[in-house]
């Protein structure tokens, strides 16, 4: 047997199908084992898990993040433009933000969702219009991100037809989610994260071999050679490109990218439900102090985890390229084909039998990335749209219209891969929504928790607002070719010219703007409402809790996070 083929052979189908019903197993014991323990399946457990250990929950986040859009589009990304998207990546700092400073807010205010944060600390529309918008992005641009790259990844790595895969993938999922809910996601995420870990740096050392002939060093050496060469020459072995001059400026525009990038990582990091949802876990009985120091040791593991994928997945893909530049023992891969390489090297550098071992850790990770989108839109869903309207429903029913709402949004995915497909570029298009949804979310959390000055109209207005101006810049991205020749594009063509990165700072700081005039002429909110849910009204009890949660350990592997990201910036500046 020819354990070096660059082709799956019979044995690694053998460890797909053998690891899958293992793994199938597994999931199953846990899920009935926890249903005879509870006696009966309450709708927390089902949407946030029990309280599972620090590890488990930053195995979790992490998980949450790693779906097919980094197995295609970040290893993709890194073929074409080296280090640039580094930049969303590189953010462990940023889920810090969330366990240190938001999580004793959301702790505190006891919520399951964030439209029920901003329900406290605005007002009731505030909240309905971030869950319509939460769920909206969940669907156009997560559920079917996510299925789309999956079909593109299968096909690169299995050869399954892309319409094969993606279908497969999104029913599979929706199917898995339905019945395993959160502690469902939880547990697979504890069996692939150390697959997926492994596996990936498995692609990394032997891609860097195979490119140095046997030698790492010789490998990494080679990949920067070849990275400085590219992008006209003007190299894509740097995170920052300053020259107006330099064809990555559009996509990265000087220190514009750092800041744009931090705008969208605080809305997802410390925001989004689909993040969230992994730490407000709570089991019966147990203290504030208890559930936030492991809620806040999660997100410091899973601040290292997210140093990872810059090594995990862009560094094959700027491996892939340079494979295939300098053509070492055959490997190709045209200018059109960079979202496959991911599924190319591990065919290209993996043995026989731990393509599929490896393969099951990819399986595991697309499932629960667009598991943990699933059960999110469930949860936003049921506990804020029909909850608040049947407040005597039963547990059983509650879990039972999360399910409904789950097939929903399994079709509604389905129907608009076609749509997105004929948007054009998959990863300019995520980033494109996600610039644009961002800025209001931002302003409205960060000026809700900071100050007690914004009024509940004025976050009310800023999100609405926000949220409006965001879709009509949507609208004009997709017209914009006839825009540009328009008689409206000498007064307007501002709105739909400006870079987008630097459009979304402008957004962000007109929003803010906006909530402070808008503070001015409207009524505040008590101080009753606003009693634990801002910076400044936290009771001396809430404080004194959340300074009981953290030690000194805690503070030093923190500033370990910080350190390795700034490291990585001073390196490849």
């Amino acid at each position: 047997m020819n354990w070096t083929t660059h082709e799956f052979i019979w044995l690694d189908w053998l460890v797909i199908i053998l690891g899958v019903a293992l793994i199938a197993w597994m999931v199953y014991r846990t899920l009935h084992n926890e249903k005879k323990k509870e006696k009966e399946e309450t709708s927390g457990a089902y949407f946030l898990g029990k309280g599972e250990p620090w590890w488990v929950i930053g195995a979790a986040i992490f998980a949450a993040n790693i779906g097919s859009e980094h197995l295609v589009g970040l290893a993709g990304a890194g073929a074409k433009t080296g280090f640039g998207m580094a930049h969303w990546e590189m953010q462990g700092w940023m889920i810090l933000i969330l366990g240190w400073l938001f999580v004793p807010f959301y702790q505190h205010a006891r919520v399951f969702t964030m439209p029920e944060f901003l329900s406290r600390r605005y007002t009731r529309a505030t909240s309905s219009w971030l869950s319509i918008i939460t769920l909206i992005s969940y669907v156009l641009t997560k559920v079917s991100v996510t299925a789309f790259t999956g079909g593109i990844f299968l096909e690169s790595l299995l050869g399954i037809p892309f319409w094969y895969g993606a279908i497969g993938l999104i029913v599979l999922t929706g199917i898995f989610t339905v019945f395993g809910g959160m502690k469902g996601v939880m547990t697979l995420s504890k069996i692939q994260t150390p697959i997926l870990i492994i596996g990936s740096f498995l692609v990394l050392f032997l891609g860097l071999s195979a490119l140095g002939q046997g030698s790492i060093a010789d490998g990494w050496s080679t990949m920067i050679d070849s990275a400085s060469k590219l992008n006209e020459g003007y190299g894509t072995n740097h995170l920052m490109h300053f020259d107006k001059n330099d064809p990555l400026y559009d996509s990265y525009p000087g220190i514009w990218v750092f800041i744009g990038a931090a705008i969208i990582g605080f809305w997802y990091w410390c925001t989004d439900q689909h993040i969230v949802q992994r730490v407000l876990g709570q089991s019966e009985g147990e203290s504030d102090v208890v559930v936030m120091k492991r809620a806040r040791r999660g997100t410091i593991a899973a601040g290292y985890l997210k140093i990872l994928p810059v090594f995990m997945f862009l560094l094959p893909g700027m491996i892939a390229m340079s494979l295939a530049e300098n053509n070492i023992n055959g490997f190709t891969m045209s200018a059109d084909e960079t979202d496959m390489a991911f599924g190319f090297m591990v065919k290209f550098v993996l043995p026989a039998g731990i393509k599929g071992l490896v393969t099951i850790g990819f399986i595991c990770a697309l499932v629960t990335s667009l598991s943990a989108f699933f059960n999110s839109c469930a949860t936003l869903y049921t506990v804020d749209f029909y909850k608040p309207k049947h407040q005597h429903a039963s547990e059983e029913k509650l879990v039972w219209v999360g399910r409904v709402a789950t097939i929903a949004v399994v079709i509604i995915g389905l129907v608009w891969i076609p749509v997105m497909m004929s948007l054009g570029s998959l990863y300019e298009y995520l980033q494109g929504v996600q610039s644009l949804l961002a800025p209001a979310i931002v302003a409205v959390f960060f000026l809700g928790i900071f100050t007690k000055k914004i009024t509940p109209k004025a976050g009310e207005l800023g999100m609405i607002v926000g949220f409006i101006i965001g879709m009509v810049r949507l609208v004009c991205n997709i017209f914009v070719t006839e825009l540009k020749v328009s008689p409206l594009n000498s007064t307007l063509g501002w709105f739909w010219n400006t870079n987008w990165l630097i459009f979304e700072i402008y957004l962000l700081l007109f929003i803010m703007a906006l909530m402070f005039v808008v503070s001015l002429m409207t009524k505040p909110a008590s101080e009753e409402k606003l009693k634990g849910i801002t910076f400044l009204t936290q009771s001396e009890e809430q404080k004194r809790e959340t300074r009981e949660s953290w030690n000194t350990w805690d503070i030093i592997t923190s500033l370990g996070v910080v350190a390795a990201c700034a490291a990585f910036y001073i390196l490849f500046w």
